[in-house]
């Protein structure tokens, strides 16, 4: 961002003060750094803002966000974003590793397996929403895919 404070100082002014000293001051503001780097790494991810997400990878890791909760950040947003919004912020986070030396692939954080992932998916669907999800993934390819895939393969991660 060092350009805009040669091209635009004013909007730098207002951003930086609203960023880094309303926010963060706010009274009965109740997030810690780490969970507000992990909130807004989460936000620049899902609005596809992916040059202030390299950015902000540097902060949150300052503040804790380690590069397992980085990936999983990532991984969670597949079955809401897509491949495709996502494959580049995979690829940032897989360069500042890099970068940092942290040696590529990282631990497995998955708790399921190809062969029990509709089960789990399915445990923890009727674990949130209630008994009724037992037999919802029947319903159709959608419900069947929610409970493997987004409930199986991701909410399930450690």
């Amino acid at each position: 961002m060092k350009n805009y404070y040669e091209t635009d100082p004013e909007f730098m002014e207002r951003f930086e003060n609203f960023t880094f000293n309303e926010v963060v001051n706010e009274q009965e503001q109740t997030l810690d750094d780490f969970t507000r780097y992990m909130a807004i790494i989460s936000t620049l991810l899902g609005c596809q803002g992916i040059d202030e997400f390299k950015t902000m990878l540097i902060g949150a890791y300052h503040f804790g966000v380690t590069p397992i909760e980085m990936k999983e950040i990532v991984y969670q947003a597949v079955a809401y974003l897509g491949i495709g919004r996502v494959l580049p912020f995979l690829h940032a986070v897989n360069d500042f590793c890099k970068k940092r030396g942290i040696k590529l692939p990282l631990e497995n954080q998955a708790t399921t397996t190809l062969e029990n992932r509709l089960e789990k998916g399915i445990e923890a669907q009727a674990a949130i929403f209630g008994e009724h999800m037992k037999e919802a993934w029947k319903n159709d390819h959608i419900n069947r895919w929610l409970a493997a895939n987004c409930f199986g393969d991701y909410y399930t991660r450690s």
